[in-house]
């Protein structure tokens, strides 16, 4: 996996594009199962294992603070992405100081 890296769930519609690849060997799951390339031609069949079913939204940044993995959700789905077993979290962007 590297940065700029295009991936889609296996058991949904999400897609994902990755902003920063972390350390390590990751797994980028989603829903449970490993994400595939973005160009595989095998269609999405199945349903988001239990625990990895809260979904994604368009346009948000997920990240996993062990390994550094950082991604956009490109197109929503049912599945959440995940780090092998380690779901990740929503990232909050910081909140930028008022000007008067």
């Amino acid at each position: 996996m590297k940065t700029g890296a295009k991936m889609r769930s296996a058991v949904c519609s999400t897609e994902v594009m990755v902003i920063r690849a972390g350390s390590g060997d990751v797994t980028l799951c989603c829903g449970g199962v490993p994400m595939l390339a973005a160009d595989e031609s095998t269609q999405a069949a199945g349903v988001p294992e239990a625990g990895f079913d809260a979904g994604t939204v368009m346009g948000k940044r997920y990240i996993d603070t062990e390994s550094g993995v950082e991604v956009l959700c490109v197109k929503p789905g049912a599945g959440s992405v995940s780090a092998g077993d380690r779901t990740l979290e929503l990232s909050v962007p910081k909140a930028l100081p008022s000007s008067d």
